[in-house]
């Protein structure tokens, strides 16, 4: 896979660090990565956005913004209060198209959810995985709430003829509770698609180094780690099967 478009279920859950994580993985393994961010929301112009703290974490990626908008608000709305040009679903994928020849793996890090939208043409981030013909990497939250937000974002995608690579845990808990728990089994069955990965809670506060040496053991094979979710989940729930 060239690109991987990475995705939320919601905002603030752990789409940058699973981005960095996934980056962090394939820098390692030697290959050349991007990461683009369409449109950063929140961020006042010369402070660092998610695309740095990609950078940050992850080391030596090329990042690629292509609008700051400085309210937390979705991004059309943002640049229409900006009154600046909004970011469309085909100005993502020709910037992805770009860097992916000259990449080995580009990553396109979404604003908050699936169909959050990007233009006052409605047009979305699942429109830009569409024209690129690019597989959805779905963050999702663990706990209370993710089971319904995760299928609805697995029903968006499939009426919309995009595929789902799979779903990872953006902040797994450092004391799960029993929902948490119990999702774990469950969020395969939500999304129809495999669990990939489970990023610790503070793993955005590990030092650097520590965050570049074990950001494989969080993610699963098919992005690159040695995690495994079979095995994960079973350490996980054999406390509430003990009950």
């Amino acid at each position: 896979m060239t690109v991987i478009v990475v995705s939320g279920t919601g905002t603030e859950i752990g789409k940058t660090v699973t981005t960095a994580a996934v980056a962090a993985v394939a820098l390692a393994a030697g290959r050349k990565v991007a990461v683009l961010k369409p449109a950063q929301t929140g961020v006042a112009p010369g402070e660092p956005g998610d695309a740095q703290e990609v950078t940050r974490l992850a080391g030596g990626v090329t990042t690629l913004e292509l609008a700051r908008f400085p309210e937390p608000l979705a991004p059309d709305t943002a640049a229409r209060r900006a009154g600046m040009t909004a970011v469309g679903p085909r100005d993502v994928a020709d910037a992805a198209g770009k860097l992916a020849a000259e990449h080995d793996l580009v990553l396109v890090e979404g604003a908050g959810g699936l169909l959050v939208r990007l233009d006052d043409e409605g047009g979305t981030l699942a429109d830009a995985a569409r024209l690129l013909d690019a597989p959805v990497l779905v963050v999702t939250t663990a706990g209370l709430g993710t089971l319904n937000t995760t299928t609805l974002t697995a029903e968006a995608l499939r009426a919309r003829g995009v595929r789902q690579l799979g779903v990872t845990i953006g902040s797994w808990p450092t004391a799960p509770d029993l929902a948490s728990r119990c999702n774990l089994s469950d969020l395969p069955k939500a999304a129809a698609a495999p669990l990939l990965g489970a990023i610790p809670q503070d793993a955005a506060a590990l030092d650097v180094p520590a965050f570049r040496a074990t950001a494989g053991t969080w993610l699963a094979p098919a992005l690159g780690g040695t995690w495994d979710a079979e095995s994960f989940t079973r350490r996980e729930t054999a406390e509430v099967a003990a009950r």
